[in-house]
Parts: C-alpha cells; sequence; structure tokens
C-alpha cells in the first residue's frame, strides 16, 4: 500500500539520539492508510510539525526518500502527541469513512466482533449495534448516540483503537494496515 501524502509527526534534524549515524530523520504518518513512516528530507530543509508533505512517485520538493516504515518503539512523545491531534482530526474530517466501519465491520470468528475490539464496547453494545443497524445505516456518529442510548462515544471508541493500532502490537487491526 503506497502511499502519497504523510503529515510529518516529528523532526529531527540531527537524527536520532543515541545512533552513531546523525542523518536528520522525520517521523510521519500517510494519510491514506495510517502508515507510520521514517522520512529522510533533501539537504538543508527543515519540516515543520503537522506540515503534509508528498511523498509519491513524482518528484519531491522536500523529501530526499522514505527510510521505510517507523517502528512503534521509536515513535518520539512528541509524536505520540501529534498522532493524538492528527487521529483527531482525520477522523472528524473523514466521518463518514469511520462510521461505515460500524455499518459494514463483521465478526472475527464465531466468539468476537470486529466491535468488541473497540474500547468500551463488549457483547451488549455490539447487538445492539447489529440490531439498530438492520433497520437503517448509520450516517453519522451523533445519529448513532441518538439511536443508541447509553452507548460509549463511537468516535472517542475509534480514537483511542487507531491510537492503539499505531503505538502498540495488537491482534487484528482494524483501521490500519
Amino acid at each position: 500500500m503506497i502511499e502519497e501524502r504523510a503529515i510529518i509527526l516529528d523532526f529531527l534534524p540531527n537524527g536520532y539520539p543515541f545512533e552513531s549515524k546523525r542523518t536528520p530523520i522525520a517521523q510521519a504518518i500517510g494519510l491514506q492508510h495510517f502508515t507510520l513512516l521514517e522520512l529522510v528530507p533533501k539537504r538543508n530543509v527543515n519540516l515543520q510539525l503537522k506540515e503534509e508533505v508528498y511523498i509519491g512517485q513524482e518528484k519531491r520538493d522536500k523529501i530526499l526518500f522514505i527510510k521505510g516504515k517507523l517502528q512503534k518503539e521509536k515513535l518520539t512523545e512528541t509524536a505520540k502527541i501529534q498522532l493524538k491531534d492528527f487521529i483527531e482530526r482525520i477522523i472528524s474530517e473523514q466521518e463518514k469513512r469511520f462510521v461505515e466501519f460500524f455499518n459494514t465491520c463483521e465478526a472475527i470468528n464465531k466468539r468476537v466482533h470486529q466491535l468488541e475490539l473497540l474500547p468500551g464496547f463488549g457483547k451488549k453494545y455490539t447487538k445492539k449495534i447489529l440490531e439498530e443497524r438492520e433497520k437503517k445505516p448509520f450516517v453519522s456518529f451523533e445519529e448513532m448516540k441518538q439511536r443508541l442510548k447509553n452507548i460509549p462515544d463511537p468516535k472517542k471508541a475509534v480514537e483511542k483503537r487507531l491510537f492503539e493500532e499505531l503505538t502498540q502490537e495488537v491482534r487484528h487491526k482494524l483501521f490500519t494496515s
């Protein structure tokens, strides 16, 4: 899965503190598939937090090359803070994409449903959501909360799950690849 654009989560102009090779490095997240990446900027380029950069196949203006996928344990504290902001923003901007998850998600196996992997959602809420979506697909997080009383905030649950998938090892991925 190729990313075309990425958001800078952290920029280390002198590279990682404890590595012998001190090459400038940027920690970033791809906008389409939410891939965590390490990017090497072109010479004399300073990148800003939250800056969107082109990383596709065509000529890049600021990025020399993609070093590779960013290992979760290498995420800086700054990158984690920026990641939370990014997740909140992207879920708001692409609400339909995430609401559609509630309309189309399926059972992983006979005992566990994808919905149960969301923080705060157990069998009881999963059953309610499945029954309600049979009547009519959901159109927004707000509408979900109106139709399903006492349900945990679906937007917050998706935010927490996406952050978990990006910062920890998880067995099943719902929103990342």
